[in-house]
């Protein structure tokens, strides 16, 4: 039993010795920037295990609804800080860089790009990039993957385009000019962004998101003291444009005029802001309101906004000689927001996209 110890231990060690020495003729043989590569991969693997919740995570995205582009797939996700970001491999592989291993490994577009630098290849800093890519833990967890801000693929287009037109590809790399090309014509009439965002059902999250902060800025749930908002002439236009006799002002109730003011006002100010006021505002049994809408728009911004949206009513109803023309003015110049919650009461997000 003691001869086979002896015997294990020393295989041990000569194993320990013939891996360290295959090591170091390993190291002796890789350049600068495949030692960094290295040392940056062994790096974001002890992040991923020793601080994995810091890192940046995948909210949305999965490998199984990858972006589809041009003919090709490449898995993309968003990020927790609302960053969209395209896999490393993935997007390698759509701009046609094959994944085998070699010396180049995973890092095959930054050493593209390095290279097209030193040719003389202005790339405004885009080699850089590519040589940082984004340590990330997927939506569906595991280890940290790498990836790459989806901007980064039309840029990297261009960039391989240029040289292309400056002849500084090789005669093997033509067809990664010519799949630039055509990716980059897939981009053309739509945003990476957004394309992101629909693959990833990021959208919906973003209308919510996009929903809360224009409700947050127009509306205050604490009900503010009455204040004389809506100017006379308001009242007086919508009379004279429908050719009805304008009454007293103690006899001025018109049973149109909530509909009107809904349409006019409340439904063109801005999206959900008609939906939130009804909301928050309590009714009588009647199933009147019992206090102005308007009593609960912020005195500093929602208020400010009103006035200026009823001074552009107001104007476009002087310049109109009947309702027909001022509603086709309106519905041109003010067009009315998306309702949020339909007639079931259900919240219905589907809000325009962001400018």
């Amino acid at each position: 039993m003691g001869d086979d110890r002896k015997v294990s231990d020393a295989a041990r060690a000569l194993g320990r010795l013939g891996a360290a020495q295959g090591g170091k003729a390993r190291a002796a043989k890789l350049t600068a920037e495949e030692r960094r590569e290295i040392a940056q991969e062994a790096a974001a693997a002890r992040w991923g295990k020793a601080v994995g919740p810091a890192l940046p995570t995948a909210t949305h995205g999965s490998p199984d609804r990858p972006l589809r582009l041009g003919g090709v797939e490449i898995p993309c996700y968003v990020l927790n800080d609302q960053r969209r970001v395209l896999s490393q491999r993935g997007l390698q592989t759509g701009v046609g860089f094959s994944q085998g291993g070699g010396k180049l490994g995973a890092r095959r577009l930054a050493y593209f790009l390095a290279s097209l630098e030193k040719k003389g290849l202005d790339l405004k800093g885009l080699s850089a990039r590519a040589a940082e890519p984004i340590v990330f833990v997927p939506s569906h967890g595991g280890q940290p993957a790498l990836g790459y801000e989806a901007t980064i693929l039309p840029d990297v287009c261009r960039a391989v385009l240029e040289a292309r037109r400056h002849e500084l590809l090789h005669p093997q790399q033509q067809h990664i000019a010519e799949q630039a090309e055509i990716l980059l014509g897939a981009l053309a009439d739509v945003g990476i962004i957004a394309l992101i965002d629909e693959v990833t059902g990021y959208q919906d999250q973003r209308a919510h998101d996009a929903l809360a902060r224009i409700l947050e800025k127009y509306i205050i749930k604490e009900l503010q003291p009455y204040v004389k908002t809506f100017p006379p002439d308001f009242y007086k236009q919508i009379y004279r444009l429908h050719g009805w006799d304008y009454p007293p002002l103690h006899n001025r109730h018109n049973s149109n005029l909530g509909k009107l003011t809904n349409d006019l006002v409340y439904d063109r100010l801005a999206p959900g802001v008609r939906d939130e006021l009804h909301r928050l505002t309590p009714r009588r049994p009647s199933g009147r309101l019992k206090d102005k809408l308007f009593q609960r728009l912020t005195p500093d911004y929602g208020h400010l906004k009103l006035r200026e949206h009823m001074g552009a009513l107001v104007m476009a109803m002087k310049m109109s000689d009947t309702w027909e023309p001022f509603m086709n003015t309106i519905n041109r110049l003010l067009p009315k927001h998306p309702r949020i919650e339909d007639r079931s009461g259900q919240r219905n997000l589907q809000l325009p996209p962001p400018a």
